[in-house]
């Protein structure tokens, strides 16, 4: 498993809190100590708990499962997208869709709605269509896109959601709480870390702060899925042997 290094995280950044007069004072445990006005979190209790998140997100996605990342804000969004692409992972950084977790139901039919149109313009049905309801089906086609496109592949709910800033997404970590799912975040000074499942104490502002926990994190997730890989293989190995061997026997 990848270990935070305090230097690195301390070279990105992660230490910069909000403004003290911000400050949620559930976070008073992971601060230490207070610079021109600005809370300072303390990196060394921020690396044990990045290393408590990344070790229980390799186990997740040891055995298959997904993880969601979440981040709507500007300074998150191309960082997220990054990672999470990178590890085929789904994603959400556009606006949060309402009931995303907890009507899930509806947010599949309308990723259906999105492969039916891409289906359309396969098989010749758009080009029947006039101009001005084709001009409306790309609209709405984009439309999904945007906002649902990059979980289009996500066909159940996830196992956990990794959420950079936990205020601005508040709806997202309240529907994962409702249905039981694992929330890892980013937290800031100013925010609640008793909402999170696993808390990251740290810099939520800033992409290079959030690129540096994303690193790790992204690591941790890559052995998760490395293991999965193995055992597949392996499982995959020992029935070609077991067939092999009962033919063998056949035969004989």
């Amino acid at each position: 498993m990848a270990k935070a290094n305090v230097k690195d995280l301390l070279e990105a950044g992660v230490h910069f809190g909000h403004m003290t007069r911000k400050w949620n004072p559930n976070m008073a445990p992971y601060i230490f100590m207070e610079k021109n006005g600005i809370h300072i979190v303390d990196l060394h209790k921020t690396a044990v708990k990045l290393d408590e998140a990344c070790n229980a997100l390799e186990k997740i996605t040891s055995a298959g499962k997904k993880v969601l990342f979440v981040a709507t804000k500007k300074q998150a969004k191309e960082v997220v997208a990054k990672h999470a692409a990178e590890l085929n992972m789904p994603y959400i950084t556009e606006r949060w869709p309402g009931g995303m977790l907890t009507n899930f139901v509806t947010i599949r039919k309308a990723v259906k709605k999105m492969n039916a149109i891409d289906k359309m313009k396969k098989d010749g049905t758009f080009e029947t269509l006039s101009k001005k309801e084709r001009l409306q089906v790309d609209r709405q086609r984009a439309n999904l896109e945007k906002n649902l496109g990059s979980i289009s592949d996500m066909v159940r709910l996830p196992s956990a959601i990794f959420v950079v800033d936990i205020m601005r997404e508040h709806i997202a970590v309240t529907e994962a709480k409702k249905l039981g799912i694992p929330v890892f975040g980013i937290v800031d000074t100013n925010s609640d870390p008793r909402k999170v499942d696993f808390v990251i104490p740290g810099n939520d502002d800033a992409s290079k702060a959030i690129d540096m926990v994303l690193s790790v994190v992204s690591e941790s997730i890559k052995e998760g899925q490395s293991q999965r890989k193995a055992e597949k293989e392996k499982s995959k190995e020992e029935g070609e042997k077991a067939t092999a061997e009962k033919d063998a026997d056949f035969e004989a």
